[in-house]
């Protein structure tokens, strides 16, 4: 009975900025994708490839019954991978978001091709080389849970720093190949856990 009266609790809860607690465990929705051009914290998503970088990627995506769908063509740049990154911020720019509350990042998503990574993004790292792991799903074309701990996040160039929760302004899911590659992938659900 106490279980039940917690998930009504749950699911009553609507604000984008609660924090919902559940059997003991704490998480902040960042996006459910619910809105075409919003996050769950009410800041607009971000679109970028590596066409910024002297790269031809191209990406399209679209949003249905709460589900963001990403499809597109990696044409790297020459002599760097190429990547297509959806960006959702946590906080207005130029601001930071303190997730110091929180242990990682939890992915609802399923995959038919392509490699993926997740970065969180934080203010204090200037060249872009952001803490990040790779999103390890099977491409069965089914909706996976998947938690990424921020420790288990790593800069890919520079030297090795513990990322900093306090300091973060977005979280990024990235698309890439190192040849022409296709991706293609849905995700229902981004929260912090």
């Amino acid at each position: 009975m106490m279980n039940m009266k917690k998930l009504i609790l749950a699911l009553s809860i609507t604000a984008a900025t609660s924090t919902v607690v559940i059997a003991g465990e704490s998480t902040l929705m960042i996006d459910g994708f619910d809105h075409q051009k919003q996050t769950s914290k009410g800041i607009e998503r971000v679109f970028i490839t590596d066409a910024a970088a002297g790269g031809g990627t191209q990406a399209k995506s679209s949003i249905k019954d709460g589900v963001i769908h990403l499809k597109g063509d990696i044409l790297p740049p020459r002599g760097q991978p190429g990547w297509s990154s959806l960006v959702l911020p946590l906080a207005a720019m130029g601001q930071a978001f303190d997730a110091s509350n929180f242990d990682g990042v939890r992915l609802t998503l399923k995959s038919s091709k392509g490699s993926f990574s997740l970065s969180a993004n934080s203010s204090e790292v200037t060249n872009f080389d952001y803490h990040a792991a790779p999103i390890m799903v099977k491409a069965d074309d089914k909706f996976h849970t998947i938690d990424i701990p921020f420790e288990s996040m790593k800069r890919a160039w520079s030297q090795q720093t513990t990322l900093n929760k306090k300091t973060l302004n977005s979280l990024s899911i990235v698309a890439y190949g190192l040849q022409k590659s296709s991706f293609d992938f849905e995700v229902d659900a981004v929260s912090f856990y």
